[in-house]
């Protein structure tokens, strides 16, 4: 996967600003959108009202699906944005990245630093769709230059709404709070069937080792979760593998969907939690 640039950097991309969306390389289109209406007087206030507020997540939702509408299969990848290019998850999120776009996927991340930019670099350079879904936070992230189609949210539920919404699978590069949080709801809408045939896949076992085995003995343990829910996330450290699993998960999304209905999950896995 080298560039010819040992530091990862790049000249800039072309690139368009719809209001929230970005667009770079080849999703940059000929059209432009006013996006403010500027009014310089009257009171303010309400702007910061819960019923604005409201408004404003709508707005959101519907910037989100109708930029990802038409989005092909995707592939959700998580993992720290601390990550540096020099450190082997670095190169691994690369190789995943590439993987994926090969094989047909588009990338989807959160579109920041780290292991986020190293896959949708990884997507980018062998061709693929990179797609990366920004977040509002206190301290300054920018999308990152790899990818090609963006859009930034001031909602976290939102944004999380859209990683699962249009993807056929979460893969889960080594991460932080932010990572863990996206693993155990991705988790979640799978054991309670909110979503079928959605494979979650913890890569590197070696980092993840101490979660599972916390996992099986805790929480299995003490019953908080039934033996069949261990099978709703694979552990590996090869791609070919990652990449297998997604293929069989949307193998079985097109035979089910060729039979007329969905499938549910192959075992009970027992009550669930609310």
């Amino acid at each position: 996967m080298a560039t010819g640039n040992p530091e990862g950097k790049k000249q800039p991309p072309e690139e368009q600003r719809l209001g929230p969306v970005l667009r770079r390389r080849g999703q940059v289109t000929a059209s432009t959108t006013d996006q403010r209406l500027l009014d310089a007087g009257g009171p303010s206030d309400w702007v910061h009202t819960d019923p604005w507020r409201v408004l404003r997540i709508q707005s959101e939702f519907i910037e989100g699906f109708g930029l990802l509408a038409e989005l092909p299969r995707a592939v959700s990848v998580f993992g720290s944005a601390r990550t540096p290019r020099d450190h082997p998850h670095y190169a691994t999120g690369v190789a995943l990245g590439a993987a994926l776009a090969e094989a047909g996927y588009a990338v989807i991340t959160g579109g920041g630093p780290g292991a986020m930019e190293a896959a949708n670099r990884g997507a980018s350079e062998a061709g693929g769709l990179s797609v990366g879904l920004g977040i509002e936070l206190p301290f300054e992230q920018e999308l990152n230059d790899w990818v090609d189609l963006g859009i930034s949210f001031r909602y976290f539920f939102v944004r999380k709404t859209m990683f699962v919404k249009y993807a056929q699978a979460f893969v889960i590069l080594p991460g932080g709070f932010g990572t863990l949080d996206e693993l155990f709801e991705a988790l979640t809408l799978v054991q309670t069937r909110k979503v079928t045939r959605f494979p979650v896949i913890l890569f590197g076992s070696e980092y993840w080792s101490g979660l599972v085995d916390w996992v099986r003995a805790q929480m299995l343990g003490t019953g908080t979760i039934s033996e069949g829910d261990l099978d709703l996330f694979t552990v590996t450290d090869d791609i070919e593998v990652a990449v297998a699993e997604v293929q069989k998960a949307w193998a079985a999304r097109e035979e089910g969907d060729a039979g007329g209905g969905m499938r549910a999950l192959p075992r009970d896995t027992g009550p669930v939690d609310d």
